[in-house]
């Protein structure tokens, strides 16, 4: 899995900011049935010139899909969007959220992994789950998830779940990485200043840092550019202290962050 991704949730130019980044050097796209372009997904990846062997296509299943049937049907619809890339399966498909209940969870979840048997999909994951819900996986005796995509930037660390993660070798996904615009932070942009990289450059890489997998969005091309030219350079460790302690827990949350739901 790449360590860095496009997200493309509400992104009216969906297939240009894939093509982009796909031609910049981005190798993951995180999609989701919600998002509803998925077709465009394809698109793009059709039209960048990157072999669809060389992408890590991701999407996920919504909470009103939750029943066995439906989510196995939402899957096959989902690669038949990516039709115009030549794709016959996701790299990674999620339970989008936690809602709906635990029956309801564990019926979607084991769709997915049926259709990973059926060569669908290559690997299942969940997203915006809290410990309580990934250990009803485990109680049912089914495979465990390989990720975790939550809500993560320094003003929402998530430690709990995080440290769950971790303990049980389950990759966090971090969405929102760029807290969807809200960079004037000072302690932010004191740091952009000092390492002469942009506010969002220092968000991204304080979560490589961290050893998350940042997903930041944008439909520009110089900012999806920019969001990848991270790779070489460090943010140093006194001035990660810095940022880890803007954490404000769920307080620091810029989306829905289901991740407590019963």
């Amino acid at each position: 899995m790449p360590t860095l991704g496009l997200g493309v949730y509400l992104n009216e130019e969906c297939a240009d900011a894939c093509k982009v980044a796909l031609k910049n050097g981005y190798r993951m796209i995180d999609s989701a049935r919600f998002y509803e372009n998925e077709v465009q997904v394809g698109v793009g990846v059709g039209q960048s010139g990157v072999k669809r062997k060389n992408i890590f296509i991701t999407s996920k299943v919504f909470h009103s899909d939750f029943t066995y049937d439906r989510t196995m049907a939402a899957v096959k619809d989902s690669v038949a969007n990516l039709g115009s890339c030549k794709s016959s399966y996701y790299d990674l498909y999620l339970t989008h959220s936690a809602l709906g209940g635990k029956d309801a969870r564990l019926a979607a979840y084991k769709a997915l992994l049926d259709a990973k048997a059926d060569g669908l999909i290559r690997s299942v994951g969940v997203s915006n789950y809290g410990a309580k819900h990934i250990e009803e996986i485990r109680e049912a005796g089914l495979e465990m998830p390989v990720v975790n995509q939550i809500e993560l930037h320094p003003f929402c660390q998530q430690k709990p779940i995080v440290e769950y993660c971790r303990k049980n070798k389950i990759i966090v996904q971090a969405y929102s990485p760029l807290v969807r615009g809200a960079l004037d932070n000072t302690v932010i942009q004191e740091l952009a200043a000092k390492y002469s990289k942009d506010a969002a450059q220092i968000l991204i890489r304080w979560s490589l840092q961290r050893g998350f997998v940042p997903l930041p969005k944008s439909s520009q091309p110089h900012r999806i550019i920019s969001n990848n030219q991270v790779f070489d350079w460090n943010i140093e460790l006194t001035d990660m202290a810095k940022l880890d302690a803007l954490d404000r827990g769920k307080e620091g949350a810029v989306t829905w962050n289901p991740v407590d739901v019963d």
